[in-house]
Parts: C-alpha cells; structure tokens; sequence
C-alpha cells in the first residue's frame, strides 16, 4: 500500500509539474526566443501551452524542429483564418444529448468526464470544446442512467474528455462501478494520452481496477511518434497487455511531426514491441488553429500507400476521417480528394 501511496503521489506530481510558458519551454531546450514566432504568445493566450516536465523530457535538446516539440508549442499560425477549419469540427453540438454525454455512433457513446488534460496538443479537435457547461456531475447520472436504458441498442461507453486518466482511481472506480450495474454495458473503452505523456500513471491499483472489471475493458492511447514511446512508457504498456487489457493506439497524422511512411512504421513496430495494436490513424480533424498541420489528399494518400507496402497488415492502421453526422469513421485510402 505505500508503495502504491507512492506511485499515486508520483504521476499526480508530474501531472501538476508543468510549463505552461512558450518562453521556459525554450529556454528548457535550449533554443532561442527568436524562434517563438510573433504570436506565439497570444495563440497560447487562446489555447493555453500545458505540458508536463517530464514529457519535455523526451525533447531532443537544441532541435526546433523535434516532432515532440511541434505538436505543443504554440505557433503564430494559429491565429490565421482558413476556409472550413471551424470551432467545432465535428458538430458535436448536436451529439451532446445532456451533460457530459456525447451520442454520435449507434451502439456506443462517449462520457466527457473531464476537461481536463495531461498535455495540450495543437491540433486538438475539442480545444474550443465548452467543457465547463458538459462536466457531468454526480446527480446527472441518474439522467445518463435514464438515456442508457432508453437506449438499448448502447454496448459500450468510451471514457473520453478531456482526458479520463487524469482523474484520480477513485473517481474512475466510482463510475466504472455504475456502468457495471447496467446489463446492457459489455465494454469499457477509454481513450487517454496520458499513459504516453506520464507512463507511471499506470499504476498497480489502476491496472487492478481495469482487470477486475466485469466489463471488457480497452485502452486506446494516442502516440503520434515513435520518440513518445522510451522503455518505460513501453514496460507499462506492456504490463497492461498482460492482464488481458486491450491496448490500441490512434494517431493522427501531421504536417511536420510524423507526415513519412518510415516515420509511421517506426512507430507501428515499437507499439508492437510494447504489445499494442495500431488501431486508427486520423486525416487532421479541421478544427480552428491547426491548418498548419494539414497536409494534401494526394501527399496523404501516398505515405499510406508506402506504409502498405513496408508493414504486414496487422500492423497498419486503419486511415480514416470523421465527418460530422455519420454513423462511424470514414475510410480514407485511395480516395483522392478528403
């Protein structure tokens, strides 16, 4: 029990260890302010710069352009307007039936408990996401309840947000503890980055609450770069494997970070090696500030082609887009316009 008191004070420190300014940040790498770009500052004033200390970690000092460090720092770029990059991308407006409850897809529905995250990421779809109006809180589970049982064809519920992992095991265990009570609940999905971003939250009381659930538990985390994934973040991954949880990983694919077929095998076989599958790799979601991590239907289409050809097919993921409205993701290879 100590030792666990331990680890749970650990990876809640690193998650309150952070830099939430472009300036430390470079100064941390060891790269000039010159190369904070003007506007730099006000797009972090729009969309805050959070990151924890130890992800930094992982940067490649003296490197501008280290694909870690381009997916988090803020970039004047943002700030530019483009024709269909919108505030809400996947009209999740109308997806959003009561608080905290997002129904887009038949069988399955996300609860946004939190909108809270280990690491904010440019290019994230929900960073205008109103989060303070969709917090569920404990008296709306009665109407979450309520909306399930109206809704028998519902499955499996994803814990997303914000990201579910930054709250603490007792708060995930109290409503992982209501979802079992329902029958008609058979799988657990949670998608977090934060196994990525702080490996040690996956401690030994998480992986005792995921494991003993009566439910099929899955875990989707999201790394974008092979860089992301050092032995440590791996060995946890790893571990979670062998307690018969499924471990999946999304990407999304981006100008400048991860946009070569080499770069995306790389990362296919390390998630291998930590026993995760590669599940989705996402065309960007056109949310307002992340144009500059776009990249052409064509250029697209050919980096897949090449990871085709360079990987056995359980380890390609599956290239796809949402489109606001439809009843699940939209496959993308060889369509040549997106």
């Amino acid at each position: 029990m100590l030792n666990y008191l331990y680890q749970e004070q650990n990876w809640q420190s690193q998650l309150s260890d952070l830099i939430t300014d472009p300036i430390e940040l470079l100064e941390t790498l060891e790269l000039s302010k010159a190369q904070l770009l003007s506007g730099a500052i006000l797009a972090s004033g729009q969309f805050k710069l959070r990151i924890p200390r130890a992800f930094v970690k992982k940067m490649e000092v003296g490197n501008p352009l280290d694909p870690l460090l381009l997916q988090v720092l803020p970039h004047h770029l943002e700030m530019e307007e483009h024709e269909g990059f919108v505030i809400d991308p996947l009209d999740e407006e109308q997806a959003n039936q009561i608080p905290g409850l997002l129904h887009k897809y038949k069988s399955r529905f996300l609860l946004t408990l939190t909108g809270a995250c280990a690491v904010h990421c440019r290019y994230c779809f929900r960073r205008h996401f109103p989060y303070q109006d969709n917090l569920p809180k404990n008296e709306d589970w009665l109407n979450i309840k309520g909306y399930l049982e109206d809704h028998p064809e519902i499955n499996e519920v994803i814990l997303s947000g914000g990201d579910p992992l930054t709250l603490s095991n007792r708060k995930l265990a109290i409503w992982i503890e209501r979802l079992e009570s329902l029958s008609q609940i058979k799988i657990l999905r949670i998608h977090s980055r934060v196994p990525i971003v702080i490996p040690e939250r996956i401690d030994e009381e998480l992986v005792s609450l995921l494991k003993n659930s009566r439910l099929r538990v899955i875990l989707v985390v999201h790394s974008n770069h092979p860089a992301e994934l050092d032995n440590l973040t791996c060995s946890k991954l790893s571990h979670l494997a062998k307690q018969n949880i499924l471990v999946l990983n999304q990407a999304v694919l981006l100008k400048g970070v991860n946009d070569s077929a080499q770069t995306l095998v790389n990362l296919s076989q390390r998630l291998f090696e930590a026993q995760v599958l590669p599940y989705y790799l996402h065309v960007l979601d056109k949310v307002k500030g992340a144009h500059h991590f776009d990249l052409g239907a064509e250029k697209i289409d050919q980096i897949y082609k090449d990871v085709l050809a360079s990987l056995p097919g359980y380890l390609v993921p599956k290239l796809v887009r949402e489109v606001a409205g439809e009843n699940n993701k939209t496959p993308l290879f060889g369509v040549t316009t997106f």
